[in-house]
């Protein structure tokens, strides 16, 4: 007999806050969030870190509104996990002095940083865009959303282990 399944999509305003069964061992030893509750308890463009892997991270951003500018010295994905975003990018005249190769992570800027136009990108639910080195974006969605961003850990990085962590 074959059984069926049904995948539920979770939402920023449609989730359920998962749990783990752990066999023979101690909960506090995994890091276990769900990036939907994480997005709902922060603030627009946080980038709370929910995973990490020696220097990189997964972040959890919450999108609503307009970004400021970021620009890294490495390259970066955005998963959109949730809502519909659009990415504005720029192509920075002198990389180096905006996000230095030896500086770890993103950068925020008030400005646009002096830059040329690259062109957009429009991300729904499932789409993942290139956050390339040697240029800077910003964010931009007429509703909350949440993104996955894959990274390097740097100052903007935000650790809430206390808050986030199945314990």
């Amino acid at each position: 007999m074959m059984r069926e399944f049904h995948t539920a999509f979770g939402s920023l305003s449609d989730y359920t806050k998962g749990e783990l069964e752990i066999i023979n061992d101690d909960p506090k030893n995994y890091a276990f969030s769900n990036v939907f509750d994480v997005a709902a308890k922060s603030r627009p463009y946080e980038k709370v870190v929910v995973a990490i892997n020696f220097e990189y991270v997964l972040e959890v951003l919450r999108v609503e509104g307009t970004s400021s500018w970021f620009a890294a010295p490495h390259d970066e994905f955005a998963i959109v996990m949730d809502g519909v975003v659009e990415i504005e990018l720029v192509k920075l005249d002198a990389p180096g002095s905006v996000a230095p190769p030896t500086h770890r992570g993103a950068s925020v800027f008030a400005e646009r940083p002096p830059s040329r136009p690259m062109g957009r990108v429009k991300c729904k639910r499932g789409h993942q865009a290139l956050l390339p080195h040697g240029a800077a974006y910003r964010f931009t969605a007429a509703a909350p959303g949440v993104i996955l961003l894959q990274t390097v850990e740097g100052p903007l990085s935000v650790k809430k282990w206390q808050d986030i962590c199945y314990t």
